[in-house]
Order: C-alpha cells, then sequence, then structure tokens
C-alpha cells in the first residue's frame, strides 16, 4: 500500500465521513450475499450521517482511518455500550469495524482494532456480532484473539440473519 493513512478519533462533524463509509463498505460486503432491497434498506437506517450523529452524542466512540494527505475515509471502527445476548455493562461492543476492500491486508483494519482495545482497557471484554456466513471476518477475529460465545439474530432491512458472537477478555 503506498498511501499513507492515519487514524484518528471521530468527532461529531464526522458523521457524513462515517456514513459515507458505512454504507459502502456495507454494500461492498453484502451485494449478492443478502438482499438488495434489505441492503438498501438497512443502509438508509443504520449508515445515514444522522444515526452516527446520534450514536456520537449518546456516548458510542468511533476511530476513523484517512488516507493521507487528503483525509479522504477508508475505514473507521465504532464503539459502544452492547445490546448482544450475553453481554453485560462491564463489557464494550465493537459495534463496527469497517475498512473499503480496496485497503483490506494494508493494516487498517488491525490499526483500527488497536485503537478499539486501547478504549476497552476498562471493561471485562470487548464483544462483537459478526454475520455468521462472513468467514473472513471471523478469520479476522479470531486471529487477534476473540472466541465465539453465542449467537444471535440480526435484522437488515426488516430480514433477519444469522451472527455469531465474538469474545475476548481484558485482564
Amino acid at each position: 500500500m503506498s498511501e499513507a493513512i492515519s487514524i484518528r478519533e471521530a468527532q461529531p462533524g464526522d458523521a457524513e465521513r462515517l456514513a459515507l463509509v458505512g454504507g459502502a463498505t456495507f454494500l461492498e460486503t453484502f451485494a449478492g450475499v443478502l438482499g438488495g432491497s434489505a441492503i438498501v434498506e438497512h443502509c438508509r437506517v443504520n449508515h445515514c450521517s444522522s444515526y452516527y450523529a446520534k450514536a456520537l452524542e449518546n456516548g458510542c466512540r468511533a476511530f476513523l482511518a484517512e488516507v493521507e494527505p487528503d483525509g479522504a475515509p477508508v475505514g473507521f471502527a465504532l464503539t459502544g455500550m452492547p445490546d448482544l445476548p450475553g453481554t453485560g455493562d462491564r463489557d464494550l461492543e465493537l459495534k463496527r469495524i469497517y475498512v473499503l476492500s480496496r485497503f483490506h491486508g494494508s493494516g487498517v483494519g488491525a490499526a483500527l482494532l488497536e485503537c478499539v482495545t486501547g478504549a476497552a482497557a476498562a471493561y471485562r471484554r470487548l464483544v462483537l456480532g459478526v454475520y455468521a456466513a462472513n468467514e473472513r471476518a471471523q478469520r479476522f477475529y479470531k486471529r487477534n484473539g476473540f472466541v465465539p460465545i453465542g449467537t444471535r439474530r440480526f435484522d437488515v432491512g426488516g430480514t433477519l440473519y444469522d451472527d455469531v458472537i465474538f469474545a475476548r477478555g481484558n485482564s
């Protein structure tokens, strides 16, 4: 990768950047895998700038990866209080970690996870849910010390899909 990438904590004014990367990566990852109408509806609701603005206002933290020197967003990680089955207030959820596919394998995902790990230091565990058929993501999490601890059903645009819940302790 010839481009230099910087990572910074996102601010409320970064909601548009988060929405842009969120929608693009969700579509890029799941087009042809999940139903097209479900993807469009999910992105309309869950990858719009108002969603991210509200998340940041309500205590979520995001870390934004940008190409230098112009600052084009290429990935981000979003953390917040968990709403996964089997989790509690001593856990922190990695709600999203998205990187444009062109930057997969470049170390951006690992660098974002490192930022999240620092944010999670005061918590018992870092937890996350990942689509059960997303084997690439599951391999990434397993390489980084996460283990499966359960399952859930996840609504994408009105259609339910199976997720695996992963956790990593922060001893």
